[in-house]
């Protein structure tokens, strides 16, 4: 797709952001399987289930700006896949790898909130003000999913040290 003005930039902007949370959802799932901790697999489970409704939420902007999502590339996700099976093989005791995979859960988030910061200035550009709503909307559950990995990596320390005092 040659990209020709403003909307064809939002349109391969945002076609590339619903093809990332589709595979971070995959990696998710990945990540979740390899998990120990209960409540970091449910804190997981739970982030891909809030992916689900943001895919829809994507898929919802497309049908209003009357455009299909275009393919993307994946190369990020994979490599970042690749890295994480690799160093999480080497990581041996488990709470060290409960905070890794928070950790990398984490930086998966981080990459989706630059974003969707770029996609609602976009949507302006574009007017699509309804569009930039759903956006800024998807926006905001990445930065509340921020906000709760870093309290249950504070929690999973704080376990960590209450277990080594106990011994």
């Amino acid at each position: 797709m040659a990209i020709q003005n403003p909307k064809d930039v939002f349109v391969k902007l945002l076609s590339d952001v619903r093809r990332r949370e589709e595979r971070s959802s995959e990696i998710l799932e990945e990540i979740s399987d390899l998990c120990e901790n209960a409540a970091v697999k449910e804190a997981l489970e739970s982030r891909i289930f809030l992916k689900g409704q943001i895919l829809n939420t994507l898929d919802r902007c497309f049908a209003l700006i009357g455009r299909e999502p275009i393919p993307s590339d994946t190369r990020l996700q994979d490599v970042f896949l690749e890295h994480f099976r690799q160093e999480l093989a080497e990581i041996k005791m488990p709470a060290a790898r409960n905070l890794y995979i928070l950790a990398k859960a984490k930086h998966l988030i981080h990459l989706h909130v630059g974003e969707y910061v770029a996609l609602t200035a976009m949507a302006d550009i574009t007017n699509h003000y309804g569009v930039g709503v759903m956006l800024e909307a998807c926006l905001a559950e990445n930065l509340a999913l921020v906000e709760r990995t870093r309290r249950l990596i504070r929690r999973v320390v704080e376990g960590e040290i209450a277990n080594r005092l106990a011994a």
